[in-house]
C-alpha cells in the first residue's frame, strides 16, 4: 500500500466536487472520480478508499496522480486512447491516389471505391476517407467542348461588343430555335406535393407530337418575340425572320446573333438577307451556343414551363409556350454580359494547351 499521498484540494476544487456528486445527472465515473480525491483529501488510506468509492487499487492510484497533474479538469475528460487498428501507412494512400488518377483495370470507366479496396487491400471506408483527404470524386463527371473556330477571338469580341456596347439606333437580337419540344402526357396521375412527401409522375408517358419555338430575345429591353412552328427548316426561319423584320420599327438597325445551324446559312436565307439591308447576321463561333443570349430563356421555359408539365395536345403545349412569352414580356428584363471576354480566350487556349499535351 502507497503512503505518503496527500492531496490539497482549493475550496472552488471542493465546491466543483461536491457538484459533481449532488448531481444525479452526472456520469458514475465523475462521481467515483470525484469521491477518490475528496477522501484523500480527507486523509483516508487506500483500502478505505477502494471500500467507499467500489474501485480497485490500481484506479485510486491513476485518479490521485490525474488530479495532482491536470486538476478537476483533468478528472472530468478522458484522455485519448490509441486505435486499435493501426493507422495506414502514407504508402497506401500514395498508391490510393496514384491509382485513382490512372485508368481503372479491364474496360470498366471509373473507379468504385469497392473496387480500390480490393486492389490495395484495405476496407472501403478507408478507400473513402483518402479520396476526401485528396479531393477525389472518381464518380463525377464534368462535360466541357472547345471550340475549334479559328477565328474565336473576332467572333467573341464582336457579339460581347453588341452585348456591352450596341450600336445607336439599332436593335441587337439573340435568335435561336428550340426544336422537338414534345407535348408529354402521363400515362398516371401524380401525387401532390405534402409534407414528409415529394410530388410524384410516372416514369412512361404518351407522346401527342412536337413543335419548334422560334424566339428572338431583345438584348437591349428584354422582350422576346416568339412563333411557334411544326418544323425548323430555312423556309419556317425566314417567315420568323419576316415577323421580326415586320416587328422592329422602321428606321432601325436589326443586329442578329445567331448559331451555326444550316438552315441559318441556307442560299434562300442569304438572299432573303440581300434584300432586307438593314439586317446583319452574327454567327457565334462553332460549338458555342452559351454565347447566345436566347439559351438562358429557353433555360427558364425549360425549367418553369416545359419540365414536369402535361400536354394533351399540341395546340395545348403552343399555347403554353405563347402564355410563357407574353408573361415575359409584362415584366421584361435587360441581358447584361459581365465576363471578360479577354479571360474566356485565355481560359479556351489553356483547355487547347491541355488537350494538345494529352494527346
Amino acid at each position: 500500500m502507497r503512503t505518503g499521498i496527500t492531496i490539497d484540494v482549493k475550496p472552488e476544487d471542493r465546491e466543483r466536487l461536491l457538484a459533481v456528486l449532488a448531481n444525479r445527472n452526472s456520469p458514475q465515473k465523475h462521481v467515483w472520480r470525484a469521491r477518490i480525491v475528496l477522501l484523500t483529501a480527507e486523509g483516508h488510506g487506500t483500502a478505505a478508499i477502494m471500500r467507499q468509492a467500489g474501485v480497485a487499487k490500481t484506479a485510486v492510484w491513476r485518479w490521485q496522480e490525474r488530479f495532482m497533474e491536470a486538476g478537476t479538469d483533468g478528472l472530468l475528460r478522458d484522455k485519448t486512447r490509441p486505435s486499435r487498428i493501426a493507422p495506414l501507412p502514407p504508402a497506401v494512400a500514395e498508391r490510393v491516389v496514384a491509382l485513382t488518377l490512372g485508368a481503372p483495370p479491364g474496360e470498366t470507366t471509373r473507379w468504385t471505391a469497392p473496387a480500390m479496396a480490393a486492389e490495395v487491400g484495405i476496407s472501403v471506408s478507408s478507400v473513402q476517407r483518402i479520396w476526401r483527404a485528396h479531393g477525389l470524386q472518381p464518380h463525377r463527371l464534368r462535360q466541357f467542348k472547345l471550340s475549334n473556330d479559328p477565328r474565336f477571338a473576332a467572333k467573341l469580341r464582336d457579339i460581347v461588343g453588341l452585348y456591352v456596347d450596341p450600336p445607336a439606333h439599332a436593335v441587337v437580337l439573340s435568335v435561336d430555335e428550340k426544336s422537338q419540344i414534345q407535348a408529354l402526357d402521363r400515362t398516371q396521375p401524380g401525387l401532390p406535393l405534402k409534407r414528409g412527401r415529394c410530388g410524384t409522375t410516372t416514369h412512361d408517358y404518351k407522346r401527342h407530337g412536337t413543335t419548334t419555338l422560334f424566339a428572338a430575345f431583345d438584348v437591349l429591353e428584354g422582350r422576346v418575340i416568339g412563333r411557334c412552328m411544326r418544323r425548323h427548316r430555312h423556309q419556317e426561319f425566314i417567315r420568323f425572320l419576316n415577323a421580326i423584320e415586320a416587328a422592329v420599327p422602321a428606321g432601325k438597325q436589326i443586329h442578329v446573333i445567331l448559331d451555326n445551324y444550316a438552315a441559318h446559312k441556307h442560299p434562300k436565307v442569304i438572299a432573303w438577307l440581300g434584300r432586307h439591308p438593314r439586317v446583319a447576321f452574327h454567327f457565334t463561333p462553332t460549338s458555342a451556343s452559351w454565347l447566345n443570349a436566347v439559351e438562358g430563356f429557353f433555360a427558364k421555359l425549360t425549367k418553369r414551363r416545359l419540365k414536369r408539365g402535361v400536354f394533351h395536345s399540341v395546340v395545348s403545349l403552343q399555347a403554353a409556350i405563347n402564355r410563357f412569352v407574353a408573361e415575359a414580356n409584362e415584366d421584361p428584363r435587360p441581358f447584361r454580359w459581365i465576363k471578360d471576354p479577354d479571360k474566356i480566350i485565355a481560359a479556351v487556349r489553356r483547355g487547347h494547351q491541355a488537350l494538345d499535351s494529352l494527346h
